[in-house]
């Protein structure tokens, strides 16, 4: 079947690579930071209440020594995030030929550094392998994908389950998933993560959020959908891709406050700021002002407890990347 196929292709990836990553959130932390302090983003994300700040890296960027040392800091960052080995292109690259090695070696390195691991992603419109248009499109809502190579299935901390599902116009998007089973894909794939694995945080995860409109409105719509009808779901990831000067940390706010408000928790799991080069040095002034005004306006929000980044650039100066003021 169809969806049979895809999901359990997707969940196959926590099989081999997803092992015990759930760290205790009770680790006592210093008091937060004085006023005219520089701190690691990890070091003050955790002193500002969460539970860690991270990044999303991807394997031909672990040959770089520099790039490595401080991926490693624990200071620096506290999580990692596979940018792409553990999709499903990366994972069953042939049909019934599966490769881990990629997620397998991210995940070790978050072993090595005592970093948090966070999955991503189980289901995706994009980055599908190139077989999967040769099966057959037809499937029944059955819930035979419990094979037995996910009976002992351990899963990272977190795992983004369904990725970007939504049009900017509130619309379902309208994949290879939603045309073959509507919207019931979605609760499929959240039931059978959740059976996979009972521990793991289980998350959607989308785009302009942070914007008021029918995105955010159909977001709120879909979790009150799916809660109604019992399906398992923790929280939803805001990808936060900013334009410098087009995001209000108030709206923002407000729309991680109508997810909450339903019982889940949300993390930033893509964060970057995007500039118009050259930037001026007005720019570069307005963009960390931005940054460090939308961290302190996030403290009080009890359940964002997570904050990574898209990644760390290697051509970036590395050293911007170090430090994080809290006003």
């Amino acid at each position: 079947m169809l969806l049979v196929t895809l999901i359990l292709a997707s969940l196959l990836a926590l099989v081999p690579i997803a092992v015990a990553h759930r760290r205790s959130t009770s680790t006592t932390t210093a008091s937060g930071p004085t006023a005219t302090s520089i701190v690691p983003l990890n070091l003050a994300a955790k002193a500002a209440g969460k539970l860690y700040f991270g990044s999303a890296t991807d394997n031909p960027e672990l040959t770089d020594i520099a790039y490595v040392a401080i991926l490693n800091d624990t200071a620096i960052f506290g999580q990692l995030t596979p940018a792409n080995s553990m999709k499903w292109d990366a994972i069953e690259p042939e049909q019934n030929i599966f490769n881990f090695t990629g997620g397998n070696q991210i995940v070790a390195l978050a072993e090595e550094t005592g970093k948090i691991m966070r999955g991503h992603n189980l289901v995706s419109y994009h980055q599908l392998p190139h077989w999967y248009r040769t099966i057959e499109e037809e499937c029944e809502a059955s819930h035979s994908f419990h094979d037995n190579r996910l009976s002992d299935t351990t899963g990272s901390y977190a795992w983004d389950v369904i990725n970007e599902p939504l049009n900017d116009n509130g619309t379902m998007r309208a994949d290879v998933f939603y045309s073959t089973l509507n919207t019931s894909y979605i609760n499929v794939a959240l039931q059978t993560a959740r059976e996979a694995d009972p521990y793991a945080k289980l998350y959607m995860n989308e785009y302009n959020l942070e914007y008021t409109g029918p995105k955010i409105d159909a977001m709120v719509q879909l979790v009150e959908d799916l809660l109604e009808a019992g399906v398992p779901i923790d929280g939803i990831g805001f990808e936060c891709h900013f334009i410098l000067g087009e995001v209000s940390p108030s709206e923002l706010r407000i729309n991680m406050e109508r997810i909450t408000a339903l019982g889940l928790e949300v993390a930033v799991t893509e964060l970057d700021d995007r500039i118009q080069l050259p930037a001026t040095e007005a720019d570069l002034y307005q963009q960390q002002g931005r940054l460090h005004g939308r961290g302190p306006d996030l403290h009080g929000r009890p359940r964002m407890r997570r904050c990574h980044s898209l990644g760390l650039d290697r051509q970036v100066f590395l050293g911007s990347i170090r430090i994080l003021r809290i006003r």
